[in-house]
């Protein structure tokens, strides 16, 4: 897939708030549009090059009692085990639909970055993201990542490592 520079018009915006985000936590990463999706793990890493296993992929969950939206940045390759989500959260969790996710931290499902909410969401890490060097996270849009590292990505989020996987 070729990288493109144009902004996604339907995103410019969600992609100049992770932007503006980057840039206020001191991370230089620019971002990269490509035209075709980077939706799924799978589509990214092939977008990018890279495996799938460093692609950051972010699933919002919706916390029952207190509906706080809980984001958890996971390898992708690994699934979610919502239950270990649940026991690290000390809540039940939901999934969270488009509606929910869109309201709660003002990105479309499939360009959920992991900064630039527009409220406050808990961030829980993938554990097994710590074993590479370089990741990739989407960038508000479902054509959009951006290069971090695993430690740059723990202290920009807030975030707390878990053991998330089945």
């Amino acid at each position: 897939m070729a990288e493109v520079s144009a902004t996604d018009s339907n995103n410019g915006g969600s992609i100049a708030r992770v932007e503006k985000a980057l840039l206020a936590f001191g991370l230089d990463s620019p971002i990269k549009r490509f035209g075709a999706s980077t939706r799924t793990s799978a589509d990214a890493a092939a977008a990018i090059g890279c495996e799938v296993a460093q692609i950051a992929k972010s699933l919002i969950f919706r916390a029952r009692n207190t509906n706080l939206p809980v984001l958890v940045i996971a390898s992708g390759s690994n699934r979610v085990d919502e239950r270990k989500v649940e026991a690290a959260l000390g809540e039940r969790i939901a999934k969270a639909d488009a509606d929910f996710v869109r309201n709660q931290t003002g990105f479309a499902i499939g360009g959920v970055a992991p900064v630039g909410h527009t409220g406050p969401v808990k961030v829980f890490i993938d554990r097994d993201l710590q074993q590479y060097d370089v990741i990739w996270a989407a960038a508000g849009s479902p054509h959009a990542v951006f290069r971090l590292s695993p430690a740059e990505l723990e202290r920009i989020t807030g975030g707390q490592v878990a053991d998330i996987k089945p």
